[in-house]
């Protein structure tokens, strides 16, 4: 399933769902670093997307999201195996090597078709396989929605990341500004389609994408059957 259809079934669910999680005793914090990332998203992110998406031909695009892609797949990889998914870890790293060599950096995804499907694992998800709660709910400056667990995982997920033994910080950095804005650039104008308050509203799809990831896209509630006819 794509990214797009995911986040589009997930905001389905946030408009009928009427589940709002109140583990959130820094709402007042979050609310104002949520109003300073929405700032700095329609003044900086959202324009830099729109040239990104202007000047850059798809093809090209497509290119440079594979190359990240398969960057990621080596973090996926490890936290699989860490989550006792050994089939998954393998499938992962096989793809790797695969779009690494086969597909000139990643650049082309040629491990798709031979049936080695993506997947969507992080060090965050693997806490919580491992029985770690959620914890409070933190907004991130420029990062946005998280919670204490996933927010001390994104520091084990950069150690897994392969940029991590890369001695040119200019290349870790560019890597890393190419992937917000390339991620920020598939996103745009979707943020059009919230309503009511913004804020309960992100907060709302955070958790409801954060149980879809965890089970692997089995969502325990009304909208199983709605879910599983589109796997």
């Amino acid at each position: 399933m794509s990214q797009m259809t995911k986040f589009l079934l997930i905001f389905f669910c946030c408009l009928l769902s009427n589940t709002i999680f109140s583990n959130d005793p820094l709402e007042e914090f979050n609310k104002i670093t949520f109003s300073i990332n929405k700032e700095l998203d329609k003044n900086i992110a959202v324009p830099v997307a729109k040239g990104y998406q202007a000047i850059t031909p798809n093809f090209v695009e497509v290119r440079i999201s594979n190359a990240i892609f398969n960057i990621e797949d080596i973090s996926i990889g490890l936290n699989n195996f860490l989550q006792g998914k050994v089939l998954e870890g393998v499938s992962d790293l096989t793809r790797f090597f695969i779009n690494s060599t086969l597909g000139l950096g990643g650049l082309f995804d040629l491990a798709t078709p031979l049936g080695l499907q993506k997947h969507d694992e992080d060090f965050g998800q693997t806490l919580a396989v491992w029985g770690v709660p959620n914890g409070p709910y933190i907004v991130l400056p420029v990062l946005g929605p998280s919670t204490l667990r996933d927010a001390g995982a994104l520091i084990v997920d950069g150690f897994m990341s392969p940029s991590i033994i890369m001695d040119h910080e200019r290349t870790i950095y560019s890597l890393q500004f190419l992937d917000l804005i390339d991620t920020r650039s598939r996103y745009l104008g979707l943020e059009s389609l919230t309503i009511g308050d913004e804020y309960l509203f992100f907060k709302d799809a955070y958790y409801q994408t954060r149980q879809y990831e965890i089970n692997d896209g089995v969502v325990e509630d009304e909208f199983d059957d709605f879910f599983e006819e589109l796997e």
